[in-house]
């Protein structure tokens, strides 16, 4: 398909939902589970996958014709890893507090399925302005998920929103109290669980496709 007649609208949206990459592909769920007890780690931490997914792809897909196939793991890892340490670094300068937060798992995005999946799976078959939206819309879908997951963890399990309390006291003096399984893992793989269960039960899921 030419760059001019591919449906970009198609690509972001299959991403997001069709192809969703935690729920359908059930790709990203280590990270799913670590940075989902609060809202404003997973937002980030969306932020920050969608971007690095997002250029990979774009450059991947840009030298796919001039990267030799013996190396090409090697020069995608690469690229991912540039990205990713340039993504840390900007978190550290501008968001400390949630940089620390997120710990390790930035810089565990060089190893994060959905990245490298979609340099493989895509960016290495299309073009460059379809592999960069392919890009953002797998990115969304896993924040869409993230997201999900976290507000439901952070509101039952501690009763909150973005770190604000949003359950009132008298909710409380009646006898209500926060789910602490919410809080550990297990709670975000019941979560998960039951999104992907959720997504595949809908009518309407396509197979996966290509854009050439």
């Amino acid at each position: 398909m030419s760059e001019e007649k591919t449906n970009y609208r198609e690509i972001v949206t299959r991403g997001i939902w069709k192809e969703n990459p935690v729920a359908y592909q059930v790709l990203g769920i280590c990270s799913a589970l670590a940075v989902t007890v609060k809202m404003s780690t997973s937002i980030v931490m969306g932020i920050a996958l969608t971007t690095v997914t997002a250029f990979s792809s774009l450059i991947i897909s840009s030298l796919r014709k001039k990267i030799p196939s013996n190396i090409r793991i090697i020069v995608e890892l690469a690229i991912i890893s540039s990205l990713v340490i340039i993504t840390d670094q900007i978190l550290k300068a501008f968001f400390y507090d949630i940089s620390k937060q997120l710990s390790i798992f930035v810089g565990l995005i060089i190893t994060n399925c959905i990245v490298l999946g979609r340099a493989e799976a895509f960016a290495l078959a299309n073009k460059p302005l379809a592999s960069f939206f392919d890009g953002i819309g797998n990115g969304l879908g896993y924040s869409l998920v993230l997201v999900t997951v976290a507000f439901l963890r952070e509101l039952l399990g501690s009763g909150k929103f973005l770190g604000f309390n949003i359950i009132p006291q008298f909710i409380f003096d009646a006898g209500y109290q926060n789910m602490g399984l919410m809080v550990l893992a297990p709670g975000a793989f019941f979560i998960i669980g039951l999104l992907v269960w959720l997504k595949n039960s809908l009518p309407g899921i396509s197979k996966p496709g290509t854009y050439k």
